[in-house]
């Protein structure tokens, strides 16, 4: 059974930064895409960002390109989320998730089949 884990989320000012982690149980880690996605109240799960199992390919949603930055360290079973300039509505839960394949139009799991519990992150203006 996987097991993952995200710790880093917190409260922050706007323009701030927070870095999230999310550590991965099993062996088998390096051998799967993994995944950022955020959920804010009253709205739907959305896709923040992935990143290949080797992290040499990253992609990166339009509200967070450039600000968020993704990566994993195999060796360390973990895979990170850096976020900066950070805004209000950047607030939400952030779901770390494991899958063989990013599959963007495969809403609402987008190909993942492992999900962590989620970190909240909050935002003040």
């Amino acid at each position: 059974q996987v097991q993952l884990e995200e710790s880093g989320g917190g409260l922050v000012q706007a323009g701030g930064s927070l870095r999230l982690s999310c550590a991965a149980s099993g062996r088998t880690f390096g051998n799967y895409t993994m995944g950022w996605f955020r959920q804010a109240p009253g709205k739907e799960r959305e896709f923040v960002a992935a990143i290949s199992w080797s992290g040499g390919s990253t992609i990166h949603a339009r509200p967070v390109k450039d600000r968020f930055t993704i990566s994993r360290d195999n060796a360390k079973n973990t895979v990170y989320l850096q976020m900066r300039s950070l805004k209000p509505e950047d607030t939400a839960v952030y779901y770390c998730a494991r899958g063989a394949r990013f599959q963007p139009r495969s809403i609402p799991d987008y190909g993942m089949d492992y999900w962590g519990k989620g970190t909240l992150v909050s935002v003040s203006s």
